[in-house]
């Protein structure tokens, strides 16, 4: 499930001790440098890196800069949450809790990773309703009408070069055109609803009020 690998990967985003000077203020609520910290942490590790290994400056600062862009997204997502008067259950948010406890197989564990990313079981549960009304602001945003067949024949033809091509040799022109016809809408709502989660992050972007003091 995708936001569950979100919550594993990102398990300190949320923290409720604003310690330390600010890394960035998004509408004047603040990052801060150990929130950053905890985070890169674990955005690195998401992809496979170490910190030890980041031997290039300019690499490092990228990173972290990427690092910090998430987490100025993600704020920006539970701010557009509390003014849509997005609402998310209690059961909702225990069935998320039960199913992480779970991936990270015993109680002690989870316990465990809770208490290094500096949560207890109230304050995780308020992060996580967080998360998932954060998550519900950016699925709506995915909600692109279906693009109607002039549109997906043109996309078509467009990529035809790029689909892959039928397996089955027999088939008529008739049915590989239907199949890459298929694959073609299939394509294009991936795409649209990409581009709709992307403006809407621009939209946030642009109307919020950002300060990078990192």
């Amino acid at each position: 499930m995708k936001l569950l690998s979100v919550l594993l990967c990102l398990v300190a985003l949320q923290l409720q001790a604003q310690d330390g000077p600010p890394a960035a203020q998004v509408n004047g609520v603040p990052i801060s440098q150990m929130r950053l910290d905890r985070y890169f942490a674990d955005y690195l590790q998401a992809q496979g890196r170490a910190l030890t290994s980041i031997r290039n400056p300019s690499v490092y600062k990228r990173l972290r800069d990427q690092a910090l862009n998430d987490l100025i997204d993600k704020e920006l997502l539970w701010q557009e949450a509390q003014r849509q008067g997005i609402k998310v259950s209690d059961s909702e948010v225990n069935a998320q809790i039960d199913q992480l406890r779970q991936a990270l197989g015993t109680a002690k564990t989870f316990a465990q990773r809770l208490a290094d990313a500096g949560f207890d079981a109230s304050s995780f549960a308020d992060y996580t309703r967080h998360e998932l009304a954060a998550q519900q602001v950016f699925m709506q945003a995915s909600q692109a009408p279906e693009p109607d067949p002039a549109e997906v024949r043109a996309f078509y033809l467009a990529n035809a070069s790029a689909l892959p091509q039928a397996q089955n040799q027999t088939a008529s022109a008739s049915v590989e055109d239907q199949q890459g016809l298929d694959l073609a809408k299939r394509l294009l709502v991936d795409q649209q609803q990409a581009q709709a989660r992307q403006a809407l992050l621009q939209r946030l972007r642009d109307a919020g009020q950002v300060q990078r003091l990192d």
